[in-house]
């Protein structure tokens, strides 16, 4: 029977219990015993002082560092000893009628259960039994009160030693069972761990790829990111990333690696194959030998010096949208684990790029609102300023008026009259600008469709501009008759006049602003030309948009409402406003008309609901 290598903390504790047992015994011997002889003393007290010394040796050695085979050695010696010491009590202390002495075989007993489980339990049971029987023989052989041998005295005790041998090694022996499954699990869990630990490590340099994929919301800069990090967790000659086309063929998103500018380079397209629609239907490819002349499309990158390749899916969900190309020179040269790598690879790498799409449509909308909402707080502060100045001189003058009516002079009255009248039609411009711009944007924008002799409309403007103010010329010049046009008329008017009110707002005094009219192929063109600071090609589109402005000219008033209107008329008229400009060079607004507009089912004077 081999002795299984106990721990050396259960050595000690062992130890620790022995000399626990001595010291009840030296207390009971020395104190509460009464022997019948002698002899029996001092064998009894030479017993415990040689089990005291023993306990002593072993608990010395338990504490040292041993080898396996003299830990085994260390155990059978101090089993040895118990059996041998506990014996020894058992028989001499036979004296004591009804004394418990036969129970402390038990200790006996459950030692060899620990040490060698069923086994040590019964062998130490029949050895502790046999003690028994040859301490009821020494009894009965001395005047002890009985001389008769009783074998009670020895079935029973033995029985329950068997009894508790058997209960004993059979905990044992599934604790050891128990504690062998755990060890096996213990040992099966550490190579999972490890396991989980490389796919930890894989997981954690995917995150480092898809980190520095969206690095960047530049596509090409991430990707050259990605292309650094991927070298060091799937290490390759060349890779690209290939998305597919909603209509046409698949094109080369990024690549690195070999012959990255002269094969397949970014940007360049390629029919999609039975191979790539494989990959784009979802499912992972390797080419382990591309040599093997299996797909002529491969003859490619062959030639860029690629032997074997990985083309997995790039899937939102059920939905490829490309695909991850990774190649290397070798033929066979990736394993299968690197392919369900690439594979992983290619859905960080699909989340990623949408991401980044996501990202700029998200950025570019938000930049927009941004824009917006600045004009609409531009457009607050202008109309504030623009309707506190007509108001402030309406209430000034009426105020003036009923306090001072019979003071003024007429002349004064109707100045101030005027004065009234022409800033309440200022607030009714400024509001009916508004208004109109909310029709538009609504969709209810209504049209009165007619003939207009648009040659007699800007001829009629002109001379309604040039009387209400002197400091800049105003000149006509119309170099053909002038078809007409079918319009609203007071749409067109209206379009004019804000060209006109513009030219002689931001021309300097005693400047020239020339309108002329003409005909260009089926359209009628009137242009308007002013001296003004001119508009910067950038800013050339903002003058169009609601609420739009420039720096350049200084403070003008005005809400930029007119020209966004103006645009939006001459569009649902079929025709278009143009402007052509250049700092410091004055500013060209070209209207453009059909000549032939109106639909049969628009009869004169029809209205017309303009959708923007």
């Amino acid at each position: 029977m081999t002795a299984p290598l106990l721990p050396a903390r259960i050595e000690r504790s062992l130890t620790l219990i022995r000399l626990g047992g001595l010291g009840v015994a030296a207390f009971d011997a020395g104190f509460l015993t009464t022997y019948p002889s002698r002899a029996y003393e001092v064998a009894g007290f030479l017993v415990a002082t040689l089990a005291t010394a023993g306990t002593i040796g072993l608990g010395l050695l338990a504490r040292r560092d041993l080898d396996a085979p003299a830990q085994r050695l260390l155990g059978r010696v101090g089993f040895v000893h118990d059996f041998l010491f506990l014996s020894a009590f058992v028989v001499i202390y036979q004296f004591e009628p009804g004394a418990p002495i036969r129970q402390v075989m038990l200790f006996v007993v459950a030692e060899g259960a620990v040490r060698w489980a069923m086994r040590g339990a019964l062998v130490s049971a029949a050895g502790a039994a046999v003690v028994l029987a040859a301490a009821e023989a020494f009894r009965a052989s001395r005047d002890f009160g009985n001389p008769d041998f009783v074998v009670d005295h020895v079935v029973l005790p033995a029985l329950v030693l068997f009894l508790t041998g058997a209960i004993l090694g059979w905990l044992v022996s599934s604790l050891r069972a128990e504690s062998a499954r755990a060890t096996a699990r213990a040992a099966e869990a550490e190579v999972l761990r490890d396991r989980v630990g490389r796919r930890a490590d894989i997981l954690d340099a995917t995150n480092r790829c898809a980190r520095a994929l969206a690095s960047s919301l530049e596509l090409q800069d991430a990707f050259a990111a990605f292309a650094r990090e991927l070298t060091g967790l799937l290490p390759y000659d060349r890779v690209s990333l290939v998305m597919a086309q909603d209509h046409g063929e698949p094109r080369v998103l990024a690549v690195a690696g070999a012959n990255a500018e002269t094969v397949l380079p970014q940007g360049a397209s390629f029919p999609a194959t039975p191979l790539v629609k494989r990959v784009l239907d979802g499912e992972t490819v390797y080419r382990e030998d591309m040599a093997d002349g299996r797909y002529p499309e491969e003859l490619e990158p062959l030639g860029a010096g690629v032997g074997s390749r990985v083309l997995a899916p790039l899937s939102l969900g059920p939905i490829p949208i490309g695909l991850l190309a990774v190649g290397r020179a070798e033929p066979r040269s990736f394993s299968q684990d690197e392919i369900e790598l690439t594979t992983l690879v290619a859905r960080v790498v699909a989340s990623a790029v949408q991401n980044i799409r996501a990202y700029a449509v998200e950025r570019a909308t938000a930049d927009e609102l941004r824009r917006l909402s600045s004009l609409r707080a531009d457009f607050v502060s202008l109309v504030s300023h623009e309707l506190r100045s007509p108001m402030a001189a309406v209430i000034g003058a009426a105020r003036t008026l009923h306090e001072r009516w019979r003071e003024l002079r007429p002349d004064q009255r109707e100045s101030f009259l005027t004065l009234i009248a022409d800033e309440t039609q200022r607030l009714a411009d400024l509001i009916g600008d508004v208004l109109d711009t909310s029709r538009i944007e609504a969709g209810t924008f209504s049209y009165r469709f007619a003939g207009v002799d648009l040659e007699v409309l800007v001829r009629d403007l002109v001379a309604t501009a040039q009387l209400g103010q002197e400091d800049v010329l105003l000149v006509v010049r119309v170099n053909a008759p002038l078809p007409s046009v079918q319009a609203d008329e007071g749409r067109i008017r209206q379009i004019l006049r804000n060209l006109l009110d513009n030219a002689v707002k931001y021309s300097p005094e005693g400047a020239v602003v020339s309108i002329e009219g003409g005909v260009e192929g089926p359209d009628v063109v009137v242009t308007v030309t002013d001296s003004g600071p001119g508009v910067s090609q950038e800013n050339q589109s903002l003058v169009f948009e609601k609420f739009g402005r420039t720096k350049i000219g200084g403070a003008k008033p005005g809400t930029g409402l007119g020209l966004f209107i103006a645009r939006s008329i001459a569009e649902a008229h079929g025709g278009s406003l143009e402007l052509a400009s250049q700092p410091g060079a004055g500013a060209t607004f070209t209207l453009r008309l059909p000549a032939e507009l109106a639909p049969a089912r628009h009869g004169q004077g029809e209205d017309v609901t303009a959708l923007p």
